[in-house]
């Protein structure tokens, strides 16, 4: 019984697999499929007649290299600024006392509840009175403070061991020095989550670049897709699409792949009681 239970377990975990990464294979198969034949060969899952052509006509048509620059420099930077403002912060409120702290970090929980739609408006017209519209600081500055990073950094350094903290102290070091040699150290399963998910987020953010942005240097790969679509076509390019779509996967894929040790190691470890 056992054993037909374990069996039914692995078989449904295989079915959910296989529907989750299908539509990604077949996206990435049909990218290879000549445009005028990818709806007749929908339904295959190997292909004859596979082609480069859809990626050199993406790459021909639209500055794509541009589009993908744009994004990754937006995304790293975001990500490096977040995790930085998070776990400073985040240890801030874990570790020192100061005036008003738990008042101050309900603020920063009570953030979390409004939609991120709710503030373009307010954030647009802030960009324009800094003179920023179009630039790179537009796309970065507002996104590299987020309540959900200062919250996960502050429970997970919550659940560290003072003595070790304490031990640091009596060695000499510093606050700060404590920080970066002890705390922050062994933060690294958190820290490499949060910077998954600000990655992932800051890659896939359409709707504020394009509302900031109004040249097609400044553009992002999202919205340079969307642009591409929706140009002034007869008919619509889906073999070029899907290789878009494809290129638009692999730093997310990679960005996963690089913490995917420490991502794992964080999740298990929250499913841990003592």
């Amino acid at each position: 019984m056992n054993k037909f239970r374990i069996f039914c377990g692995y078989l449904t975990l295989i079915l959910i697999a296989i529907s989750m990464l299908y539509p990604f294979f077949a996206m990435l198969n049909l990218s290879f499929v000549p445009d005028n034949e990818i709806f007749s060969n929908a339904g295959k899952i190997f292909h004859s007649n596979l082609t480069f052509e859809n990626y050199k006509n993406v790459f021909n048509d639209i500055p794509i290299s541009l589009y993908f620059f744009n994004s990754l420099f937006v995304a790293i930077i975001t990500t490096i600024g977040q995790v930085i403002f998070a776990a400073l912060a985040g240890y801030a409120f874990a570790r020192l006392n100061f005036k008003y702290k738990n008042a101050i970090f309900l603020l920063i929980l009570i953030t979390m509840l409004i939609p991120p739609q709710v503030n373009i408006i307010p954030l647009f017209f802030l960009m324009r009175e800094l003179h920023l519209i179009n630039t790179y600081q537009a796309l970065i500055l507002p996104a590299l403070f987020g309540g959900f990073g200062v919250f996960l950094m502050r429970q997970y350094f919550m659940g560290l061991p003072k003595d070790l903290e304490e031990s640091a102290k009596i060695d000499g070091c510093n606050l700060f020095q404590t920080f970066f040699k002890i705390a922050l150290p062994l933060a690294l399963p958190t820290v490499a989550t949060l910077a998954i998910f600000t990655f992932v987020t800051s890659w896939n953010s359409f709707m504020w670049p394009l509302i900031v942005t109004n040249t097609e240097s400044m553009r992002t790969l999202p919205v340079g897709l969307a642009i591409f679509k929706g140009s002034f076509r007869e008919i619509t390019l889906w073999g070029e699409l899907l290789a878009c779509s494809v290129i638009c996967t692999i730093p997310v894929i990679g960005v996963f792949l690089l913490g995917k040790k420490y991502f794992i190691s964080d999740i298990l470890q929250g499913g841990v009681k003592e």
